[in-house]
């Protein structure tokens, strides 16, 4: 029997084994603007989260052989799209990412990045699913026997392979303070850090995590949000801001808004996750 655990929607834990929802936690938070945009959810509760899960199985495949793993540029804006306009305009060679079924991936082409990371966020364990394996050179997964989560492995892996130029998605400060610390060892090697699932770090992570990334997503965090306010840190969206952690993080985000055309203009007023923790 498959496992894959994820933090989603509210940051519950979900567990889903063989294509179904088998366990939900409490959610950290009530409301999500953007489940509320384009899912209609008003209030994160057990059954919401759960249709909306089983949903993700049954439309595309998550956590399941059959899994659809690229996705077309639908202009929206995020982690994953930036990841993906990076990769289609060559500034990066690669990117670092977690997919289910697989665990640390390797990713050089933007619309898998898209589909990888645009469909599943907050996925914290994960087992084989062959199929899906199949689908990455086998130099590009970290570990296909066990399906590892482990974003350290994976730069070190991609910089085996010869990139140079290397996208890592990190849920941790304490990645990020080892990935920067093997950056200092290669010549001409440069890391980029996307700081994704961010909800519920403290003061002092969030702190370290500007340090660290290049590019941060606020999620719900409180911390992250004043931090920007107090250090006017170039930011683009009101209801989930996406940060920019370093000079190379606002040129990233600056490059999306060209692709997309700009930031969307506001209607009404910016709802934000409820509670910010």
């Amino acid at each position: 029997m498959d496992k894959h655990v994820i933090e989603a929607l509210g940051r519950a834990k979900i567990t889903i084994q063989d294509g179904k929802v088998v366990d939900i936690g409490e959610p950290m938070i009530e409301y999500c603007p953007l489940f509320h945009k384009h899912r209609g959810i008003e209030k994160l509760t057990e059954d919401e989260i759960r249709n909306n899960i089983q949903f993700r199985i049954d439309d595309f495949g998550m956590c399941k052989s059959n899994r659809q793993l690229r996705l077309k540029d639908f202009l929206s804006f995020g982690i994953s799209e930036i990841l993906s306009t990076l990769l289609a305009d060559e500034i990066i060679d690669c990117a670092v990412m977690v997919c289910e079924g697989c665990g640390t991936v390797i990713v050089s082409e933007s619309d898998l990045a898209q589909g990888v990371g645009g469909r599943v966020s907050g996925l914290v364990e994960t087992s084989p699913i062959p199929e899906l394996i199949s689908e990455f050179s086998p130099n590009h997964i970290v570990d296909g026997e066990t399906a590892i989560i482990d974003q350290v492995e994976g730069f070190k892996l991609a910089v085996e392979n010869g990139y140079k130029n290397i996208a890592v998605t990190i849920a941790f400060p304490e990645d990020g303070i080892i990935i920067r610390q093997l950056e200092k060892e290669y010549e001409d090697l440069n890391a980029y850090l996307f700081a994704v699932h961010t909800t519920g770090l403290s003061r002092e992570e969030s702190e370290l995590i500007f340090d660290l990334s290049d590019v941060v997503t606020a999620c719900a965090n409180k911390h992250l949000r004043d931090i920007a306010y107090e250090e006017e840190i170039f930011s683009v969206g009101s209801s989930i801001p996406i940060y920019a952690g370093s000079e190379k993080g606002e040129e990233f985000i600056k490059l999306r808004l060209d692709k997309i055309g700009g930031p969307k203009k506001k209607t009404g007023n910016s709802k934000h996750p409820y509670p910010l923790i």
